[in-house]
């Protein structure tokens, strides 16, 4: 019987491998580190004394393909949320709090409720979003949109930080619509918003490999890949070191690892060449904090982090597109982060210096591949060059920015064209001639 050989056990690669385990197939899952996840896990810090995510993920009611895959491993009850859309927002300039109520079918007439909307917009602001639409490959968000209107500042740019990982003067303008179209365009019931509720690893990945463990997979770790062999237009071996696996005839291989490893193990692949920080800034509270409208997160404007999210008594702030603050020293970096959770979390007054917590920084220098319009047409597809070899990850070309969603649709894609190949192979020869951006 043929064997899929996964090499990467992060999202895409969990993604990718619980598909073929549903389709019965055999599989081997490699990881280089000692655990799954990626840059999507879970881990106890002593110094907080509490498990906490090494990144905040907000998940949408429109990612079918995560809630497939949360469906797919039996969590899909580990993500909590507010019954409706809410977004929340504090303004750290001025004091002012407000949240956005977006309604829950796709006619948007939400917008035209003061109540509803961003303070101080107008309806016909709102229609700005549809330029995105009409952005070509080079458009960044701030070629699209007015930088210096309310609604901008006080929804599209934490919106558009967050989701690209990117300043909106470099943020590719077509992967920001990607986003509202699936979303906010479809109305509220689209729209609501999920966090994990015990952490990333509770509903990403224990689950998972449990899953494949249960359907017979083989799962290593601390296997890196260190070279891959190919002949006749076909991966032929895979060299881990201190050991070799001969392929067979039929077998085929997805690369769900980081783009350079990719690049290393390819050459001549097309790939993003730049990456983007992210921060992330955990806090101990005194006593669980709870947040307006009842959600789990907050987002902020006018502060060092775009978003807070709260669990318990844990208090996790996301500094997106941090490659300008991130090499500052963690104390340094720590304090500027809980003089605004103080503020927007606990109501405390401007003027006041409340105690720093216990904390954890976590820095993620190459959190992202850089979603740049030119780092976004380097994004390969699916296939290679070679006809039993195909890759997954969010830095590949899914149409998305490289989020959660976008990681767990590159795998399904790449174990749907496992599954052709291996069927074209049934009935015949394979091709051999794909580029390697040939979706």
């Amino acid at each position: 019987m043929a064997t899929v050989h996964v090499i990467g056990a992060g999202v895409a690669g969990l993604s990718c491998a619980v598909r073929i385990a549903e389709a019965g197939g055999q599989l081997r899952l490699y990881e280089a580190a000692a655990q799954g996840g990626g840059r999507c896990r879970s881990f106890f810090d002593a110094t907080i004394e509490r498990t906490i995510d090494n990144g905040n993920h907000m998940i949408l009611a429109a990612n079918a393909a995560t809630f497939a895959y949360l469906d797919a491993i039996g969590a899909r009850d580990s993500l909590v949320g507010p019954p409706d859309a809410v977004f929340p927002f504090f303004d750290l300039g001025t004091g002012a709090r407000w949240t956005l109520r977006p309604n829950g079918g796709r006619i948007p007439w939400w917008v035209a409720s003061p109540g509803r909307r961003v303070p101080g917009t107008r309806i016909g602001q709102y229609l700005a979003v549809l330029r995105l639409a009409r952005a070509g490959p080079d458009a960044t968000v701030a070629d699209c949109l007015d930088t210096e209107q309310p609604l901008f500042k006080r929804f599209f740019e934490p919106l558009a930080v967050a989701a690209l990982n990117a300043a909106p003067r470099e943020g590719s303008a077509r992967l920001l619509w990607a986003v509202i179209a699936e979303t906010f365009l479809r109305g509220g019931r689209a729209a609501r918003a999920f966090v994990v509720r015990d952490g990333l690893s509770g509903s990403f990945v224990d689950p998972a490999l449990a899953r494949l463990r249960r359907a017979g997979a083989e799962v290593l770790f601390g296997q890196r890949l260190r070279a891959l062999e190919s002949s006749g237009g076909r991966a032929r071996a895979l060299n881990f070191g201190d050991a070799q696996v001969e392929l067979g005839a039929d077998d085929a291989v997805v690369l769900a690892v980081p783009p350079a490893a990719a690049v290393a193990l390819l050459p001549g692949l097309t790939a993003p060449e730049e990456s983007r920080a992210i921060l992330n800034l955990h806090f101990r509270l005194k006593r669980p904090a709870v947040l307006p409208d009842g959600a789990p997160y907050l987002g902020l404007i006018g502060g060092l982090a775009q978003w807070v999210f709260v669990r318990g008594d844990v208090a996790a702030v996301t500094v997106s597109a941090a490659d300008g603050v991130i090499e500052r020293p963690a104390p340094e970096l720590a304090a500027a982060a809980w003089r605004d959770v103080a503020r927007a979390v606990l109501g405390a007054d401007p003027g006041v210096e409340a105690p720093l917590p216990p904390y954890r920084v976590i820095k993620e220098r190459r959190a992202t591949f850089a979603q740049t319009p030119a780092g976004a047409a380097r994004r390969p597809g699916a296939r290679t060059a070679l006809a039993n070899l195909f890759l997954a990850g969010d830095w590949t070309d899914t149409g998305l920015p490289a989020t959660i969603e976008g990681a767990i649709r590159s795998g399904r894609r790449a174990a749907d064209l496992v599954e052709a190949a291996g069927e074209r192979t049934a009935d015949g020869p394979t091709r051999a001639s794909m580029a390697f951006h040939d979706r």
